[in-house]
């Protein structure tokens, strides 16, 4: 049975509630690493804790337990002027925002004549994760 500290390789399905697919190991390795280090989500982790090699099952992992939720502060709204005409504003796009010796990478969320969001919120953030996890090896 898998415990903390054990290294372990899972295939895995990542859905949203609403059955949308973001992730999944299919056609690729399984995913390794050592359960307790932080290296995954903290429901991923635990999900994980206690299974057994070829064993198959199903984790919720509410949005606290994932990504947490969304963080207003997170958001950034700039005035349209201000940003150079040679930067592509176009909704859905990554940009990095800037703030001292920090980069933050932010999806293009808005962009009117006057202003342009920007959100820099992890994109599963505040989002329940449904996982289907079959644990391949432990080492």
């Amino acid at each position: 049975m898998v415990k903390s500290g054990d290294t372990v390789q899972v295939h895995y399905k990542g859905t949203l509630s609403d059955g949308t697919v973001f992730d999944s190991s299919a056609g690729r390795q399984p995913l390794q690493f050592t359960v307790g280090s932080g290296m995954v989500i903290p429901g991923f982790d635990s999900g994980v804790t206690g299974m057994e090699i070829g064993e198959k099952k199903s984790v919720f992992i509410p949005a606290a337990e994932a990504y947490g939720s969304a963080r207003e502060d997170l958001i950034f709204t700039f005035n349209r002027l201000e940003i150079p005409d040679d930067i592509p504003l176009e909704v859905g796009i990554t940009l990095n925002i800037h703030r001292g010796q920090q980069v933050i990478p932010a999806v293009v969320k808005e962009v009117t004549a006057l202003k342009v969001i920007m959100d820099a919120n992890h994109e599963l953030a505040g989002k329940d994760l449904i996982f289907e996890i079959e644990l391949v090896a432990v080492q």
